[in-house]
């Protein structure tokens, strides 16, 4: 395998898999950390970069989303949404650290922007629990 395209294969795998299309990062992770293609730390630092990314994507979309449709948590018909976004609004960015869960993350992801949280605040929040997440994954994998 070319080294580049396992590299860029394993960034674009987590960056779609930080939005909210399905993705198999952690798999092509522990792979590539198994076969032993690079340096654990290098295929974190790439996989949590790209999710990162995808992250913040989602979190840009629910900006956007703001700018049409106000914040308006009690027009949320969904409880669960309802829920997510009531918390997001009292714990702030630092709920962003789990953002790392499949599908609840991205829609906390969503919810931050659309409530406008801090950008810097969220990107720190976000880059440490996707980092951590892959950490464990790669430790796992050796």
């Amino acid at each position: 395998m070319d080294a580049s395209m396992g590299i860029w294969g394993l960034f674009f795998s987590a960056f779609v898999s930080a939005t909210l299309a399905p993705g198999g990062s952690e798999a092509v992770l522990a792979y590539l950390v198994h076969t032993g293609y690079a340096l654990p730390a290098e295929l974190v630092a790439v996989a949590s970069l790209g999710n990162t990314l995808g992250a913040m994507t989602t979190w840009g979309m629910g900006w956007l989303w703001a700018r049409r449709r106000p914040l308006a948590i009690e027009a949320i018909e969904n409880p669960r949404q309802r829920r997510a976004v009531e918390s997001l609004k009292r714990w702030g960015s630092g709920l962003l650290l789990i953002s790392w869960i499949p599908v609840l993350g991205d829609g906390f992801c969503f919810a931050a922007g659309w409530l406008r949280l801090s950008l810097i605040l969220s990107v720190i929040h976000i880059a440490i629990g996707k980092a951590v997440r892959y950490a464990v994954v790669a430790w796992l994998a050796v």
